[in-house]
Protein backbone atom coordinates (compact mmCIF):
# COMPACT_ATOMS: atom_id res chain seq x y z
CA UNK A 1 0.00 0.00 0.00
CA UNK A 2 1.23 3.46 -1.22
CA UNK A 3 0.26 6.42 0.55
CA UNK A 4 0.70 10.09 -1.16
CA UNK A 5 0.91 13.34 0.88
CA UNK A 6 -1.97 15.82 -0.59
CA UNK A 7 -1.78 19.50 0.71
CA UNK A 8 -5.06 21.42 1.62
CA UNK A 9 -5.67 24.82 2.54
CA UNK A 10 -7.30 23.44 5.84
CA UNK A 11 -4.83 20.21 6.11
CA UNK A 12 -2.45 17.80 4.84
CA UNK A 13 -3.91 14.16 3.49
CA UNK A 14 -2.36 10.75 3.35
CA UNK A 15 -4.46 9.09 0.44
CA UNK A 16 -3.38 5.76 -0.59
CA UNK A 17 -2.21 5.90 -3.96
CA UNK A 18 -4.65 2.80 -5.19
CA UNK A 19 -7.61 4.40 -4.25
CA UNK A 20 -7.74 7.75 -6.13
CA UNK A 21 -10.32 7.08 -8.86
CA UNK A 22 -10.62 10.72 -10.90
CA UNK A 23 -8.70 14.30 -10.77
CA UNK A 24 -11.19 17.54 -11.31
CA UNK A 25 -9.99 21.34 -11.72
CA UNK A 26 -12.01 23.10 -9.61
CA UNK A 27 -11.26 26.67 -8.70
CA UNK A 28 -8.78 28.83 -7.46
CA UNK A 29 -5.86 26.22 -8.58
CA UNK A 30 -7.10 23.68 -6.33
CA UNK A 31 -8.18 19.84 -7.44
CA UNK A 32 -10.68 17.50 -6.78
CA UNK A 33 -9.98 14.17 -6.27
CA UNK A 34 -12.28 11.25 -6.49
CA UNK A 35 -11.47 8.91 -3.67
CA UNK A 36 -12.95 4.72 -4.36
CA UNK A 37 -15.72 4.51 -2.11
CA UNK A 38 -15.81 7.80 -0.47
CA UNK A 39 -16.42 11.85 -1.03
CA UNK A 40 -13.49 14.01 -3.16
CA UNK A 41 -10.84 15.72 -1.34
CA UNK A 42 -10.12 19.31 -2.42
CA UNK A 43 -6.43 19.68 -2.41
CA UNK A 44 -4.21 23.12 -2.99
CA UNK A 45 -2.68 22.53 -6.21
CA UNK A 46 -3.33 22.11 -10.61
CA UNK A 47 -4.32 18.69 -11.53
CA UNK A 48 -0.92 18.38 -13.45
CA UNK A 49 0.82 18.80 -10.16
CA UNK A 50 -1.52 16.43 -8.54
CA UNK A 51 -1.44 13.90 -10.79
CA UNK A 52 2.26 14.54 -11.12
CA UNK A 53 2.27 13.64 -7.08
CA UNK A 54 0.38 10.62 -7.30
CA UNK A 55 2.00 9.05 -9.94
CA UNK A 56 5.44 9.86 -8.30
CA UNK A 57 4.27 8.89 -5.15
Amino acid sequence: MKFVKLESRGGDYLVVAGNVAWLRSDQDNQTKVGIVGGQPLLVAGSIEETAAKILAG
